[in-house]
């Protein structure tokens, strides 16, 4: 079951909402399946694929505790979407991935 805001999750037993969403986050393989359906939609085993192989069994997991949570929906004819609560949450991640390609950049051995 998909981590919810008041009841009690990793980190917080109040279940504030910030750390519903970070434990949800914070589960395996989660926010790979958000980052590949940046795109646009993918059937199951295209982002099987895409998320290296992840086990069927931990990807249905993580989509349905992503649909759960209204992050990621599902049209049989052109599989899993994000919901426009998801395409608000990758907004949101945008920024740290383009903070990490700088952080990467930086932290890379200097010569000289």
């Amino acid at each position: 079951m998909a981590p919810m805001s008041g009841r009690p999750v990793r980190g917080s037993k109040t279940g504030r909402p910030i750390m519903a969403l970070l434990d949800l986050l914070g589960r395996r393989w989660t926010l790979r399946v958000i980052w590949e359906l940046r795109d646009g939609p993918r059937t199951s085993r295209a982002l099987r694929e895409a998320c290296d192989d992840v086990s069927p069994t931990v990807l249905q997991a993580r989509l349905t505790e992503l649909r759960q949570a209204n992050l990621v929906g599902l049209e049989r004819a052109r599989g899993y979407d994000l919901t426009p609560l998801g395409r608000e949450l990758l907004g949101a991640v945008l920024p740290l991935y383009d903070f990490a390609e700088r952080w990467a950049a930086g932290a890379l051995p200097r010569k000289g």
